[in-house]
């Protein structure tokens, strides 16, 4: 068996928390505009901006934009910055799932819990 030395595997670690602090620097901050809501109207939805693994801005028609924080990290949706969703009502709520969409072509990813959706202001497109 061969033993790695220490200074290796302190780099490696660096490495990877080097890694993770990129992913989530690259949401950028905002600030609350009121309480969180559970459900957003489907028709309001303009587009989606996918921070990270976790963070959806939702820009809605008229201005108004919700952040959306996944209760737990949503694998490869920081990565591929698409995602579909099915719903039978005309809302999108916290109680939805959402599923990556992976390249090559569309393949179905990873599916992961929608959160709360806060109003914020501030978010940049």
């Amino acid at each position: 068996m061969r033993l790695l030395p220490l200074a290796m595997i302190a780099a490696a670690l660096a490495g990877l928390s080097a890694a993770a602090d990129a992913r989530t620097k690259g949401v950028p901050p905002v600030k609350e505009a009121g309480p969180p809501e559970d459900c957003v109207q489907l028709q309001s939805i303009r587009e989606t901006r996918v921070r990270d693994d976790r963070t959806i801005d939702f820009y809605m028609r008229g201005g108004k934009v919700y952040r959306n924080t996944l209760p737990g990290t949503c694998p490869q949706l920081g990565f591929e910055e698409r995602f579909s969703y099915a719903t039978s009502l005309s809302k999108l709520c916290s109680t939805d799932i959402i599923t990556v969409l992976q390249s090559p072509g569309v393949t179905r990813g990873p599916s992961c819990g929608l959160g709360k959706f806060q109003p914020v202001t501030g978010a940049p497109r």
